[in-house]
């Protein structure tokens, strides 16, 4: 082979390896342009490719204990993991207790139980977490940035374990589930709670009926089931404030009904005690009704709902349901009586409300006489020591009364004092039935109070001497009148009041039958000497003395006639005009009165002007035959007739100002007295 062939030959050759050669270069650069995303993961993956084989660089003692570090910390923080998964679970089964209360309060056990595992184990089992993870650190065995983010861990959740926080590690699950049963709560008061009417009082001798309790067995076992769970964790205050809202708010419902605005009158709204009398007798009846039945069911519902938690708890509870419901208001309103101005009838308005509260005594007793219920204690306290003092001032008064009214005038128309009136009909109350044992009772008291001893006829004395004054007034307003007829007229109008008001009542038999009997003996006594002193003297005036003698002489007679009938006229309209005025309230005294002066007057004037009547009725009878014996007797009978008057309160000065409202003025007539 020549020289060029062998060059070209192995030109050929390099060509050829040098061709293959690109060609694996191309693959190896294809190869590696594929490798470069896998380089990248390998380089990311070093580092905790490196702390995962870091223990096998620790020390192999480190790496010997790790172990049983790490078994410790799993087992408890295992368990609390768990515990956290079921508490989630519960959600979903404490969504409605109204539906299945039961299952509600025995799934919230259970969420209880689970959060008293996680507080008496979470602790342990983040210690043990912390004590693994400060070795790890210690011994180099973990990666820093692991142990780092295991502290941040561990440090957030023991903060979340102590404190205020300690109550999340549900979430917020118990405080809604809690939540959830105060409103189920709620909502068994008031769909079973409805206002009580008041019924009609029973009738005498019959008990009074106590109102049942107001909800039923079942209730009240679903709302004691619901206290249990909630006391247990802390809400009882809650529960009896939910509970006092919702039955307070029905008492005062139940109240609302009786229209109770009277009791918001201050001392200042009204000006004696009759403007609100019909109020204070309507108290005693709404008191009892809110006592005996209103606070009875409560007082008796708390015992029934709260008795498994304590006595002093539902007393409280009862309490504040009182205190909300208005029974200081009814308390407040006999105390305002009680302060307000003084005078007669007050007391026995003061012995109404003494009735009542003692009546109510053994209730109020019983109800509120736990010291939760000190209030209603010190104001029913209050309120019984006003009116005591208040009914036993004014009853020692009267006495001071009745004599301070001799130094007013008598009634310029001599009929009754009103003071008379007033004195027999109060003392007659005083005396009866309705007040005399509560009278009694409070001068028992009263006496007590002041370390004195009660006599038996203290009571009975001290109207008799009230009596004796009324008749010493008698005396000395009979003495004060000018016209002495017309004072017999004061002292027959009296002395018949007192006989006819008197006679067959307990006033009267506590005086006496020869009492009254003086005074009837009185009025007929004064009765003659009025018709003598007055009407009686007029049928001398028409004398015939003189006119049989003249039978002769016509005109002589008739001048005599004349005469006498115009002094007869004159002297009938001066008595007649005067009294015209005077009063005579009794109507069977108007009448019998009227009569004896008709008795004395018409007979003789009629037979006078049968007899000599014709010699005067031509000549201007009119001038001396005034009247007709019809006109004359109608007159006669239109005497002493009571006038239509204004009738004004009582009221006295009084030197001390203890009293209005007794007596204003005893000469205004009262009505007539029926017979």
């Amino acid at each position: 082979m020549s020289q060029m062939e062998k060059g070209i030959e192995n030109l050929m050759s390099a060509r050829k390896c040098l061709r293959a050669n690109f060609e694996k270069s191309k693959a190896l650069g294809v190869s590696l342009e594929k490798a470069g995303p896998r380089f990248d993961e390998i380089i990311q993956r070093l580092p905790s490719l490196e702390a995962a084989i870091r223990p096998i660089r620790a020390q192999k003692d480190a790496l010997g204990a790790v172990g049983g570090h790490i078994n410790r910390a799993v087992v408890p923080a295992t368990a609390v993991l768990k515990v956290f998964d079921a508490i989630h679970g519960l959600e979903k089964s404490l969504s409605d207790p109204q539906s299945d209360l039961p299952g509600y309060l025995g799934v919230l056990k259970r969420l209880e139980e689970a959060l008293n595992f996680l507080g008496e184990n979470c602790e342990m089992a983040i210690q043990w977490l912390a004590d693994i993870v400060e070795y790890l650190e210690d011994h180099a065995v973990a990666d820093g940035r692991f142990t780092s983010s295991m502290k941040e861990a561990l440090t957030s959740l023991r903060e979340l374990h102590s404190g205020e926080e300690k109550g999340r590690l549900d979430g917020g699950l118990l405080e809604v589930a809690l939540d959830r049963l105060e409103s189920e709560f709620r909502r068994l008061l008031v769909e079973n709670t409805i206002p009580l009417p008041m019924s009609a009082p029973a009738l005498p001798g019959e008990q009074a009926c106590i109102a049942p309790s107001p909800l039923p067995v079942t209730v009240i076992q679903k709302l004691q089931a619901i206290l249990g769970r909630l006391i247990a964790n802390n809400r009882l205050e809650k529960c009896i404030s939910i509970y006092v809202d919702v039955r307070s708010s029905n008492v005062r419902a139940s109240l609302q009904a009786l229209n109770l605005d009277y009791l918001e009158i201050s001392v200042s709204e009204f000006n004696d005690v009759q403007s609100i009398e019909g109020h204070i007798a309507q108290w005693g009846k709404h008191l009892e009704f809110a006592v005996k039945h209103l606070f009875e069911a409560e007082y008796k519902l708390c015992n029934d709902v709260f008795e498994r938690i304590g006595l002093d708890v539902w007393m409280s509870c009862f309490a504040k349901i009182a205190a909300q419901a208005g029974i200081l208001a009814f308390l407040q309103f006999g105390k305002t009586v009680a302060e307000s101005k003084k005078d007669p009838i007050k007391l026995l308005k003061l012995l109404d409300i003494f009735a009542s509260l003692n009546k109510l005594r053994l209730d109020f007793n019983r109800l509120f006489g736990g010291a939760a219920c000190v209030e209603i204690q010190n104001l029913t306290r209050d309120l019984i020591k006003s009116v005591i003092e208040g009914a036993s001032e004014i009853f020692w008064e009267l006495l001071v009364q009745v004599e301070l009214q001799r130094q007013m005038p008598p009634p310029p128309d001599g009929s009754v004092p009103k003071l008379i009136i007033f004195i027999t009909d109060y003392c007659n109350k005083l005396l009866g039935d309705d007040y005399k044992s509560i009278l009694t009772q409070v001068l028992i008291i009263e006496r007590s109070w002041k370390q004195e001893k009660f006599q038996e006829r203290l009571l009975i004395n001290e109207l008799l001497n009230i009596m004796r004054a009324v008749d010493v007034n008698l005396e000395t307003w009979s003495k004060a009148y000018q016209d002495v007829i017309l004072s017999y007229v004061f002292l027959i109008n009296n002395h018949w009041h007192l006989y006819k008001h008197l006679k067959g009542t307990k006033l009267g038999g506590l005086l006496g039958d020869s009492r009254l009997r003086e005074h009837e003996q009185y009025k007929e006594y004064y009765s003659a000497f009025f018709l003598k002193e007055s009407w009686g003297k007029l049928p001398a005036l028409l004398s015939r003395e003189g006119l049989i003698l003249f039978s002769g002489g016509r005109a002589t007679a008739r001048d005599l006639v004349k005469k006498r009938l115009k002094a007869f006229n004159e002297a009938f309209d001066e008595m007649y005009k005067k009294q015209s005025n005077w009063v005579m309230l009794d109507n069977d005294l108007r009448d019998k009165t009227c009569q004896l002066i008709i008795q004395a007057i018409v007979p003789v004037y009629r037979s006078y002007m049968q007899n000599y009547g014709p010699l005067v009725e031509q000549e201007g009878s009119s001038k001396y035959v005034k009247y007709t014996v019809q006109s004359l007797e109608k007159m006669l009978n239109g005497l002493f007739h009571p006038k239509r008057v204004k009738h004004g309160s009582f009221k006295v000065r009084h030197p001390s100002g203890k009293f209005s409202n007794v007596i204003t003025d005893q000469n205004q007539m009262p009505p007539t007295v029926k017979s």
